[in-house]
């Protein structure tokens, strides 16, 4: 069984894991410019990082001041065993604890699906990004009105992790 664990991280003190693991997936694997992929705000932002049992970087994600989540990334060798839903279930609880009532995300669309899992709903027209197709998505964090949705997620994310036989931890 693989266990990965997911927690919130600081720039500062933990840039280069981040920049591997966006290295790895933007800049290699999608070949973004690496001066799109460095665009400046990454001290003033709140970091996710996803470590292996190993304590080796496989994914990191990003929530800005403004409520965007942005530069989420999982290695290729970890995608599919619940890595994403982590990072993504940490950074939503983040915003939600800074009192965002909302989040927005620039998904790639190809994660489209992915993302609406979690509640977030596309909207406006399809741009490029980084020569990618994008669409913007928000997610509403208000508690009222996402108590049910949240327990569905968890349990969601629960049944993916076991279907693949992958054990997390996700600390806040």
């Amino acid at each position: 069984m693989d266990t990965f664990s997911v927690r919130l991280a600081t720039w500062p003190q933990e840039s280069d894991p981040l920049r591997r693991v966006r290295t790895e997936v933007f800049v290699v694997e999608q070949n973004v410019a690496p001066d799109e992929e460095w665009d400046g705000v990454d001290e003033r932002c709140v970091h996710v990082l996803a470590c292996d049992g190993l304590d080796r970087p496989i994914g990191t994600g990003r929530l800005l001041p403004d409520g965007k989540i942005g530069r989420m990334a999982v290695v290729k060798s970890w995608r599919g065993r619940g890595v994403g839903s982590g990072i993504l279930q940490l950074l939503m609880n983040e915003a939600r604890t800074r009192g965002h009532k909302e989040v927005e995300v620039a998904a790639q669309t190809q994660a489209i699906p992915f993302y609406e899992k979690f509640g977030f709903i596309a909207y406006g027209e399809e741009f490029l990004d980084a020569n990618m197709p994008h669409c913007w998505m928000s997610a509403d964090l208000d508690p009222d009105r996402v108590v049910e949705t949240e327990k569905k997620k968890k349990a969601h994310v629960a049944s993916a992790m076991a279907e693949v036989g992958t054990e997390a931890v996700i600390t806040s």
